[in-house]
């Protein structure tokens, strides 16, 4: 991240889905919870540790397991409350791991439950690399060994990787990027509009363009020209942890800081295509040209000028304890109903740095909470399971799940 940050059997019936894109209809679904469990008091509650870095929980529309993310290349299921003993996935021959780098995302086809796709997100010596992977034919809680790279994005750093990807509502494949590392931006990605880095890229995995192995959605902001056409947001740091809301399609953004504030931006769906969040021109508020630090940048910086910029609704200093933020999710599961509708979202660091709740108010601003709660070590994300439930996972292998105590 910023500095070295980082439940029963599948039915063997597929549910079939219908439709050609990738859009989330037809999708399998989950009974609510039976025995919903009222009150606000947030708890965590330990349900597995796994020997390696966990740095994401999720699962396909309709599973009831649990899939994890292991930095090293695995992906692990949890099932019953039980780790499978073989690996989902072991890929760890093909990308460099550690410190920032490994196996950093995973995102579910919305049609899984007919085509089998999942894709990835990792790292090499020298690329950020977006594949493609498929379920086994024979067995669900194995996949085929071998992905196919459709996304290979040149970097010339170890850090600032971003690493989530998700599928919107609109069924395209949204990816996080970081702007290639260092410090400051040193080659100035973040808002160059021809360079993947610093970004989110917007992709039709069921889809072909030009040669490439993804389609390009004909109303991404370059589409046409003017930049890259993957892009559609800028103006990113590290973008470690995000997600979408299911309900509201809200995008919620921690942008991992330089030297002084983490930031956490939400735009709604219409504030999305093209926004440009200002990094490098700006950490949270504060110019880089004119802060005492100047971002750590040398040489000349980008004027301050706001125009046309989004900034966060939160930001955290580095003076108050936070140093790499841990976006999570809004909770819309059904096992507590008093969570629902709440952002939840931490730091890497657990001195001072705590769990925090949030809402976006209708004047976009955050109605924003401080939960007195005791934290574990090492936080690498907040996500869901395909009931909404949330899970935070650690650099050392905890997976804990966000409920309530009555």
């Amino acid at each position: 991240m910023g500095r070295t940050r980082n439940l029963v059997a599948l039915t063997t019936v597929l549910i079939a889905a219908c439709g050609e894109s990738g859009k989330n209809d037809d999708i399998p679904t989950l009974p609510p919870c039976t025995t919903p469990v009222a009150g606000d008091t947030v708890m965590l509650r330990q349900i597995a540790t796994l020997s390696d870095a966990a740095l994401l929980v999720t699962a396909p529309a309709g599973d009831p397991r649990l899939f994890v993310v292991e930095r090293a290349g695995r992906i692990r299921i949890l099932e019953n409350g039980v780790v499978r003993p073989m690996p989902f996935l072991d890929i760890e021959d093909v990308l460099v791991a550690g410190g920032e780098q490994g196996l950093l995302g995973l995102a579910f086809h919305p049609r899984y439950a007919t085509t089998g796709r999942f894709f990835v997100f990792y790292t090499t010596n020298n690329a950020n690399v977006v594949a493609r992977c498929q379920v086994s034919a024979t067995d669900p809680n194995l996949a085929e060994p071998t992905c196919t790279p459709i996304l290979s994005i040149p970097d010339f750093a170890g850090n600032h990787n971003g690493g989530m990807i998700e599928f919107g509502s609109d069924g395209f494949l949204y990816i996080g990027t970081g702007d290639g590392g260092g410090g400051g931006d040193p080659q100035r990605t973040a808002q160059d509009l021809d360079n993947l880095l610093g970004k989110f890229l917007r992709i039709d995995v069921d889809g072909t363009t030009a040669g490439k192995l993804y389609g390009i959605p004909a109303d991404n902001p370059y589409a046409s020209g003017g930049g890259a056409p993957e892009v559609f947001i800028r103006g990113l740091r590290n973008p470690w942890r995000w997600s979408f809301d299911r309900m509201t399609h809200d995008l919620w953004i921690g942008d991992v800081g330089q030297g002084r504030i983490e930031e956490l931006t939400v735009l709604r769906p219409a504030q999305q295509k093209g926004a440009n969040l200002g990094w490098s021109i700006y950490e949270g508020m504060g110019c880089c040209d004119t802060q005492d630090d100047n971002c750590t940048q040398s040489g000349a910086q980008a004027a301050c000028e706001p125009s046309g910029l989004v900034f966060p609704q939160d930001s955290r200093t580095h003076g108050d304890g936070w140093i790499s933020i841990i976006a999570g999710q809004v909770y819309r599961g059904t096992c507590y109903p008093d969570l629902t509708g709440w952002f939840f979202y931490t730091d890497h660091s657990s001195e001072g740095a705590g769990l925090v709740k949030a809402r976006l108010r209708s004047d976009d601003t955050l109605e924003i909470v401080d939960l007195p709660i005791s934290m574990p070590a090492g936080a690498a994300s907040i996500h869901a399971d395909a009931r909404g439930e949330l899970y935070l996972t650690t650099i050392g292998g905890g997976i804990y799940e966000i409920g309530v105590s009555p």
